[in-house]
């Protein structure tokens, strides 16, 4: 039996890691007014199983009718019901988050992956697919040209996750929800806003999709995952935001010259993470993870040399790199 369990090289079952290097969350956060919604939210109570006002609110901030507002138990969830939901195969644009794929096999849809835009819009004009591709990609951080995100959008049905689309630099997000507007744009701001725990997400799309959102289980979010997304599109949480911005952007480039520094092949991408090139990746996630920092593993990304990491204060960083150059000195000297 293929193994479909979920894998995506960040928590795991043991204790806490003094540092987390594998989440891609704000490093600044969480924000404190998004974080105060949340503790306020009155749990004793059953949320509106339709989301009404959520969903108004969520229209009015995107200048779209309720109806096309679908809200989910964070962006897997959606992810899963988009491929449900479809009648064709899928189509990705990797290397990517693993859940795209592992969400066709759940499925047993066929799925087709390419690296390149150029073979991407080709495969859209020869079958009928639900495209993926997420904008800055994880774990890679490219960019795609926006010119190729509307041509895609134009070519079929697709969804554009921008999960890491906030936490990019001022105006980015604006550009690329604008080139996508003719797609399925899917956000979890629980990463901008350094609050992962909190399973709550949205779409929007381009038509009114009612059966996205009649196939979600009841109750799909409850009053905490409601509070935070009501919180997240106020002015206060954006203003915090931006603030943040500068400050993870500092410490991201710092980590990537000092990884540079130790020799490594290092790609820095325009959100709050980084890829670094170690050789054995697994090997070298589960040495650091032993002393207490946990990296992702990028072999569920198909990318096994790599490790991801993402911005951190600098005293973390003083402690991942010091532990970094124990687990290579061990190495080298079993060599």
């Amino acid at each position: 039996m293929v193994d479909l369990a979920p894998f995506h090289g960040g928590s795991d079952a043991g204790p806490e890691p003094r540092h987390d290097f594998s989440s891609n969350a704000n490093p600044v956060g969480p924000c404190p007014s998004v974080l105060a919604a949340v503790r306020a939210a009155d749990v004793t109570r059953y949320p509106d199983p339709a989301y009404t006002a959520l969903r108004a609110r969520l229209a009015d901030h995107h200048g779209v009718t309720p109806k096309r507002v679908v809200i989910g138990a964070g962006a897997s969830e959606l992810i899963l019901r988009f491929i449900r939901q479809h009648q064709g195969s899928i189509q990705i644009l990797g290397p990517t988050f693993s859940e795209y794929e592992r969400c066709a096999r759940l499925t047993r849809k066929r799925s087709y992956q390419t690296d390149n835009v150029t073979d991407f819009l080709q495969l859209r004009r020869s079958r009928r697919s639900l495209g993926f591709l997420c904008w800055p990609n994880n774990p890679t951080g490219a960019m795609w040209p926006l010119e190729f995100v509307a041509e895609a959008a134009h070519r079929g049905p697709l969804v554009v996750d921008l999960a890491y689309a906030p936490l990019c630099a001022d105006g980015t997000l604006a550009r690329v929800e604008a080139a996508a507007g003719r797609a399925i744009r899917l956000y979890a701001p629980n990463k901008s806003f350094g609050l992962t725990g909190v399973r709550a997400a949205y779409a929007i799309t381009p038509t009114p999709m009612p059966a996205l959102v009649q196939q979600a289980p009841a109750w799909v979010l409850d009053r905490t995952g409601e509070a935070f997304l009501a919180a997240a599109i106020e002015a206060e949480a954006s203003r915090w935001l931006a603030a943040s911005r500068p400050v993870y952007f500092k410490w991201r480039e710092k980590l990537a010259q000092a990884l540079r520094d130790r020799g490594c092949e290092v790609r820095s991408g325009p959100a709050t993470y980084l890829l670094a090139r170690v050789g054995d990746a697994r090997r070298l996630s589960a040495a650091l993870r032993a002393r207490g920092v946990r990296v992702r593993d990028c072999g569920s990304f198909g990318l096994p040399e790599w490790i991801r990491l993402s911005a951190q204060p600098p005293k973390a960083q003083r402690h991942l790199l010091a532990q970094f150059d124990a687990a290579n000195s061990r190495r080298s000297t079993l060599v």
